[in-house]
């Protein structure tokens, strides 16, 4: 029985020629190839700018920078996510606030609204799973008390919200890490709306310069590779193909699990696109079997699976007590943490493979 991977990564006969291509070149560091990643990333998504960047955390980071977000800021976040969230506003020196989440994993607006002081500098809503956050409700707050918005859309490449994609409502951070939607084994992309906060971005990415050896401000080395550009820009063209075989994948996980008792499949709010970066199920509270009891079935019949996120980030040893780190209550992340599951939904399964999957996700149910 071949096993079904939670993710897989395929380098296709386009992206090894891009790749050659570069290799060939001479031109290995940041070049046209980035510059042309850019540009399709920032269309894609419907803003003026996309600055890309050595990885996913690094754009956060970068976001906080160039807004200008420091020690005595505060920063509210979702509690349920991956500790990159939580890390790059720690590097800034700001302070985390933790805001719960709704029902669809996405940070709960009435909770962020609760938690806003008069050292709140930005709202970082995560885009998880590949479903964005309730932006219009984000927004709102955002403009009733002044706020800045950073995105963290690591998971949600062209996710939407209405006619607007994500990363156009405030400064949006993607990742390019090799198991997202779009890839380039590591990488990063920025995008704005604004010329300054862009500017600011391609400063700091570049040692602070413009013109070599020309110093403007202290910055970093935040660049990204033409190599790892030229894996990404190819998959500019087939990302809206890749997010509808995963949304007819979802579709048909969710169909087959429905009549489950005690499963949660997952909803996508009206209004929002989900590009289906995870498929994630929970176990509800009157659940008749376990989280292990259902993992161990999965792994019996070969099918992959991820925890998602097994505890809140601010949970662990390393971070508890942290000074930066206020200790907000957030039970529904709590409960999401202790009962999710995800299982493949990639553009690389077959009907036989969602059949398995269903096949064992029931099974654990019927043992």
């Amino acid at each position: 029985m071949t096993p079904i991977p939670i993710t897989r990564v395929v380098v296709t006969p386009e992206q090894e020629a891009a790749v050659l291509a570069v290799l060939r070149s001479g031109v290995l560091a940041q070049g046209p190839v980035v510059k042309k990643l850019e540009d399709g990333f920032a269309e894609l998504h419907g803003v003026p700018h996309a600055v890309a960047v050595s990885n996913g955390t690094v754009a956060l980071e970068a976001a906080l920078e160039a807004l200008g977000v420091g020690p005595g800021d505060e920063v509210i976040t979702t509690s349920f996510s991956f500790a990159a969230t939580l890390n790059a506003i720690l590097r800034s020196g700001a302070t985390v606030r933790l805001a719960d989440i709704t029902d669809d994993y996405t940070i709960d607006p009435a909770s962020v609204e609760a938690l806003i002081t008069p050292r709140t500098k930005v709202i970082m809503p995560v885009h998880l799973y590949g479903l964005p956050a309730d932006m219009a409700a984000i927004q709102a707050i955002a403009d009733r008390h002044g706020l800045k918005i950073v995105e963290d859309a690591a998971q949600a490449h062209a996710a939407g919200i209405g006619d607007r994609s994500v990363g156009s409502w405030g400064v949006g951070c993607f990742s390019l890490y090799a198991t997202k939607n779009m890839h380039s084994g590591e990488g990063g992309l920025v995008t704005t709306t604004d010329d300054a906060v862009a500017d600011r971005l391609r400063l700091l990415r570049n040692q602070g310069m413009r013109v070599r050896y020309m110093y403007e401000a202290a910055g970093h080395n935040w660049r990204m590779t033409d190599l790892q550009a030229a894996i990404a820009v190819p998959q500019l063209a087939t990302l809206a193909e890749t997010a509808a075989v995963r949304a007819a994948n979802a579709a048909a996980l969710s169909e087959g699990l429905a009549d489950v008792p005690g499963l949660i499949t997952p909803v996508t709010p009206q209004g929002r696109t989900h590009v289906w970066h995870q498929y994630t199920l929970r176990l509800a509270d009157d659940a008749p079997i376990t989280r292990d009891q259902l993992t161990k079935n999965l792994e019996h019949a070969g099918v992959g699976f991820g925890l998602y996120y097994p505890r809140l980030m601010h949970h662990y040893e390393c971070y508890e007590g942290h000074p930066q780190i206020a200790g907000d209550l957030t039970p529904t992340a709590e409960r999401a943490a202790a009962n999710v599951v995800s299982v493949p939904v990639h553009q690389w399964l077959s009907a036989d493979d969602l059949a398995r999957i269903v096949a064992a996700v029931r099974g654990a149910f019927s043992a």
